[in-house]
């Protein structure tokens, strides 16, 4: 049944349509090459696991835990890794965030494509580290390589040929999750990552987080993958690893 008390958006069906506009080609002194690209070892032995798990050709694969871990950076990594090859059967790496942040911004204005631009700053950044550019991840943009769409937009599509990302899924509804997972089309791979501490919908009355149905369902089928990241894997900051592990030790994260 529907439910008549939920909040409006604010976001319009030509909000949407902004989110799957081809963009401008992009000139050939700017463009990125694969060999522009840095190369990265895992920094520690989940990653390690996470770097074999896709290598050996996993295709439903969840990277769960602590925050710091590098969960997205090497989820972004290997994604952009395998489409920029040569050779290889994709064509994009689809990003895919949250519908809850237009909930937040939905009556901000601008078009639904520029309220997102905030959402798109981890990107941005990990795109700069892996390029050494500061423009790498709107170029990539630009050539087709890498595509930001929210769960708003998601519906009624079929993603083929590419490597999915869909980040900071904690803060997806079970709804939001299971029409994700049936995006998924031809030749296509899907990585979530994801940390329960870290969950937005705590705030909202309206919605709740679906990530648990969600593994519950996973966990049962015979493709799914997942590494669970734990504090020893932290390495953005012996700060934030002595804070998280604090936490852990006074029983305030929740269990993946």
């Amino acid at each position: 049944m529907p439910n008549n008390n939920r909040k409006p958006t604010g976001v319009r069906a030509d909000d949407i349509e902004d989110q799957l506009v081809e963009k401008p080609a992009v000139s050939n002194a700017l463009r990125i090459k694969p060999d522009h690209m840095k190369k990265f070892t895992p920094l520690t032995e989940n990653q390690r696991i996470f770097f074999e798990m896709y290598d050996g050709g996993g295709y439903f694969m969840f990277l769960l835990g602590s925050p710091g871990t590098g969960k997205s950076f090497v989820a972004m990594y290997k994604a952009l890794e395998e489409v920029m090859s040569k050779d290889n059967p994709f064509k994009q790496v689809v990003i895919v965030r949250s519908a809850v942040q237009t909930r937040d911004v939905g009556f901000l204005p601008g078009s639904l494509e520029e309220k997102n631009e905030i959402y798109q700053l981890p990107y941005i950044e990990i795109c700069t580290t892996l390029f050494g550019r500061s423009d790498a991840y709107q170029r990539l943009v630009e050539q087709g390589v890498i595509r930001f769409i929210t769960t708003t937009a998601i519906r009624g599509i079929s993603i083929d040929d590419s490597v999915i990302v869909v980040d900071e899924c904690q803060s997806m509804s079970w709804h939001e999750l299971s029409t994700v997972v049936t995006r998924v089309g031809h030749r296509s791979k899907i990585i979530f990552s994801g940390d329960r501490g870290q969950n937005d919908l705590i705030k909202s009355k309206y919605d709740q987080s679906g990530l648990g149905q969600f593994l519950n369902v996973s966990r049962t089928m015979s493709a799914f993958q997942e590494v669970i990241f734990t504090p020893d894997d932290i390495i953005r900051s012996s700060l934030t690893r002595d804070f998280i592990i604090a936490c852990d030790k006074l029983g305030l994260l929740p269990g993946n």
